[in-house]
C-alpha cells in the first residue's frame, strides 16, 4: 500500500513550541526553514501530508506567520525541490530573487525550493502543496535548475486539472499500492507540467503575459525613484495607461499596489539585514516620500511596525558583540 495521511498540530501546545513544531515539520518535508508568527501570541497550524511514490502531497492551514528560506541557510543539495503551491484560502505574499507575487484562492507559483525565499501571509491561509523532486522533472526534459517562480491559475484549463487531480490523488494516496502509486505519481508530474509548459511558450510571445513580465521588471529596476508612476511605466514599455491598468487588474492588483508592496518587502529585508540604518533612511532609500506613510502601509501589509523588527535586529547585533 501507498503512504498513510500523517498529520502534524501545534494545537494544546505553548507558543514557542508551536513555532519550534512548525519548523520541524517543514524541515521534514522539504528542508529547513525559519518562522516567525509575526506579532501573533501563538502560531495555530495544522499539515495533513502523505507520500505518493516519490511525491510528497500537502494540505496546510496556518495562522498569520512568516517563513523564510534565507542565503545564510542556502546549502548545496539541501531543498533539491521544486514546489506546487496551490493557494486555496487567504493570501499570501510570495519573495524570492526580487520577484513579489501575490497569492489568492485559485492561484498557483511554482518555485525552486533551494533558492532563497520568504513567504508572508498575513492572516490565516490555506494551501494544497506538491513537493517534486527536481530530478523527477529533469527526467522529463523540463529544465528545473534555478527554474524561476512562475505564477499560474488553477480557475480554468491545466491549472484547474492539475488541481483536481492533486486532490484525488490525496484522498485515495492510502487506498494506493506501490506499483498503482508509481503509476499516479507519473500521471500527476505530467498534469503539473503542462500549466508550466504553457507559461514557458507564453513568455515566448509578445503577448499579455510578456508585456506583464516586462513591467514587472521595469518596476523593481526602478523602485528606488519616489516619481515612478505608471506614466513612466507605460512610455518605456510602448503601451497605453489603460493597457498596463488591465494587465495589473486581471491579476487582483493594481500597479501602484503592486509597487508599494514591493518597496515594502525591500524595505523589510533591508531592515532584517542592516541594523545600522534608521526606519527613515530606509523607507526613503526605497521611495517613500513620509515616515508616518511608510509606517501606516508596513503594519497594514506585515502585521507589524517596522521599529519592533528595527529593535529586534539591533539587539541580535548587539549580542553579538559579546
Amino acid at each position: 500500500m501507498s503512504d498513510t495521511i500523517h498529520t502534524l498540530s501545534t494545537t494544546g501546545m505553548t507558543p514557542k513550541r508551536q513555532v519550534q513544531s512548525w519548523i520541524d515539520g517543514l524541515t521534514s518535508l522539504c528542508g529547513h526553514f525559519d518562522v516567525d508568527p509575526l506579532e501573533a501570541s501563538s502560531l495555530e497550524g495544522r499539515i495533513d501530508y502523505t507520500s505518493v511514490s516519490r511525491l510528497k502531497l500537502c494540505q496546510i492551514e496556518v495562522s498569520q506567520h512568516r517563513i523564510a528560506h534565507t542565503l545564510a541557510r542556502a546549502k548545496a543539495n539541501e531543498h533539491p525541490y521544486i514546489k506546487i503551491h496551490f493557494q486555496t484560502y487567504g493570501v499570501s505574499y510570495f519573495e524570492q530573487e526580487g520577484r513579489h507575487i501575490e497569492l489568492n484562492p485559485g492561484d498557483i507559483i511554482a518555485y525552486d525550493v533551494s533558492c532563497p525565499h520568504s513567504i508572508i501571509s498575513p492572516a490565516f491561509t490555506r494551501h494544497d502543496v506538491v513537493i517534486v523532486p527536481k530530478s523527477l522533472l529533469r527526467d522529463r526534459g523540463f529544465p528545473s535548475q534555478r527554474m524561476p517562480a512562475c505564477k499560474l491559475s488553477a480557475k480554468t484549463g491545466t491549472g484547474r486539472i492539475a488541481h483536481d487531480f492533486v486532490h484525488a490523488t490525496f484522498d485515495e494516496a492510502a487506498k494506493l499500492s506501490a506499483n498503482s502509486a508509481v503509476g499516479v505519481a507519473d500521471s500527476l508530474i505530467d498534469l503539473l507540467l503542462l500549466p508550466l509548459r504553457e507559461a514557458d511558450t507564453m513568455f515566448d510571445r509578445v503577448g499579455p503575459e510578456a508585456m506583464y513580465v516586462r513591467a514587472q521588471f521595469f518596476i523593481r529596476e526602478h523602485l528606488r525613484d519616489p516619481d515612478l508612476c505608471i506614466d513612466q511605466i507605460s512610455a518605456e514599455l510602448g503601451c497605453s495607461k489603460r493597457y498596463l491598468h488591465m494587465l495589473f487588474s486581471e491579476r487582483g492588483t493594481t500597479v501602484s499596489d503592486y509597487i508599494w508592496q514591493a518597496r515594502l518587502q525591500n524595505c523589510r529585508q533591508e531592515l532584517e539585514a542592516h541594523a545600522g540604518k534608521t526606519i527613515t533612511d530606509v523607507a526613503f532609500s526605497w521611495g517613500f516620500s513620509s515616515s508616518s506613510h511608510f509606517s501606516r502601509v508596513f503594519r497594514k501589509y506585515f502585521g507589524v511596525v517596522p521599529s519592533s523588527i528595527h529593535k529586534a535586529q539591533q539587539g541580535t547585533a548587539a549580542s553579538g558583540e559579546h
